[in-house]
């Protein structure tokens, strides 16, 4: 998925992963979209400072909707 696809799914309430079901990409609070780890409870930022440029190869994100 590409950086506009992950975040038009996850604003229509799509669930949106990364690489497996333990890795969600989230929002937080102040509008940050994040891969949380479900596990650990960390988070890294879906992008590089740049938020343009995935943290990710875009196959590894998927959506089960």
């Amino acid at each position: 998925m590409t950086l506009k696809e992950i975040k038009t799914a996850k604003k229509a309430g799509l669930n949106v992963y990364w690489k497996s079901p333990i890795y969600p990409v989230i929002i937080d609070a102040r509008g940050q979209y994040l891969i949380a780890c479900t596990t650990t409870g960390k988070a890294i930022g879906l992008t590089y400072a740049d938020e343009i440029t995935l943290n990710a190869k875009e196959e590894d994100f998927y959506t089960t909707d």
